[in-house]
């Protein structure tokens, strides 16, 4: 991937917007839109993004999981399914 060629000037998104969005849902590639030469948006499909986000969601999980683990805050998987189980009676 060349990022080079993803970044584009706000005028170009002014004048060639359905270009834009053809090319980002084709490619799944973000697109980092300038303004004087600095970056200021990242333009990006919608798959492309949710998919980002579930896996920061996930990531986040982990850190949890590996702070319990360092915490020796553990508990057997029998203790964790009758846990669930006393919630799903309620």
């Amino acid at each position: 991937m060349h990022i080079v060629n993803d970044i584009k000037p706000v005028t170009y998104l002014k004048s060639r917007a359905a270009d834009v969005l053809r090319h980002i849902n084709e490619t799944h590639r973000p697109m980092i839109i300038t303004q004087n030469g600095e970056a200021k948006a990242v333009i990006q499909d919608p798959k492309s993004y949710e998919d980002t986000k579930n896996a920061l969601a996930i990531m986040k999980l982990l850190s949890f999981a590996e702070e319990d683990l360092r915490k020796g805050n553990l508990h057997t998987e029998e203790d964790v399914f009758n846990a669930v189980e006393e919630l799903l009676e309620k």
